[in-house]
């Protein structure tokens, strides 16, 4: 089917770019899990976790090449990760109470906005240097929002989860350990994700954040389910800061 209709093209980029990642949000947060944020919170974060992960990192990036002359792979995961947990970092002390899934769905919300901006980024790119080829462009929007959850929204879930935990357990030197473990862990696996860039590097690492971030969705299920069984699921489930 065509419309030969060329003011459609932004409208595909970011339906392309944005379907997968937000259908994956809706997944997360379908779990049993005691969150205490709403959707519309959900969604903003999505948005500004987003706009401010990609501005931040680009900015840094640029300024890091320019002075240095050049960025390591490594040192991309590194701006990369952080800065898709400015947004999380300044939530963790604002939100209350603090539930068990509150990090991992705000870390997956920020995650999914950084690669919906991000993609939407390739696809114009991709849409220049091929001279308009809008199946070039489909083929990009395809193969990038299949992966995302693999990547950006896993990595953001595993360390704002962390995050979170730290913060519910006080900032105790262990936590924030296990929370310095879990960055390290996303930066190495962005960066072999970056660094090796073959379709064998996507299955192994991809399987490995995916299998990951399930552990740390089981983890926030069975540490939700004494709210759970106090309360309605569906009060609990994104509501719980209301009751």
């Amino acid at each position: 089917m065509t419309t030969l209709n060329p003011n459609l093209v932004p409208s595909l980029i970011l339906l392309g770019a944005a379907v997968i990642p937000c259908t994956f949000v809706s997944f997360i947060a379908g779990r049993q899990l005691a969150i205490g944020v709403s959707g519309g919170t959900v969604a903003l974060t999505a948005l500004f976790g987003g706009v401010i992960g990609v501005v931040a990192a680009g900015l840094l990036e640029y300024d890091s090449r320019k002075d240095f002359g050049i960025l390591p792979v490594a040192g991309i995961g590194v701006i990369e990760e952080a800065a898709k947990l400015i947004l999380p970092a300044i939530l963790v002390f604002v939100l209350r109470p603090r539930l068990p899934g509150d990090g991992l769905i705000i870390g997956v919300a920020c995650g999914a906005g950084f690669a919906v901006l991000e993609t939407m980024g390739y696809a114009f790119v991709e849409l220049v240097q091929s001279q308009g080829s809008i199946a070039a462009v489909d083929a990009l929007l395809f193969l990038r929002g299949l992966l995302s959850p693999a990547a950006h929204m896993a990595w953001t879930g595993l360390t704002a989860a962390a995050l979170w935990s730290a913060a519910q357990h006080g900032w105790r030197l262990r936590s924030v350990m296990a929370f310095a473990l879990t960055y390290v862990l996303a930066v190495a696996l962005h960066t072999a994700w970056d660094g090796i860039g073959t379709t064998m590097a996507y299955v192994v690492v991809g399987t490995i954040s995916v299998l990951l971030l399930g552990i740390t969705v089981h983890r926030a299920t069975v540490s939700s389910r004494p709210l759970l069984s106090q309360h309605n699921p569906l009060t609990v489930t994104g509501q719980i800061a209301a009751v």
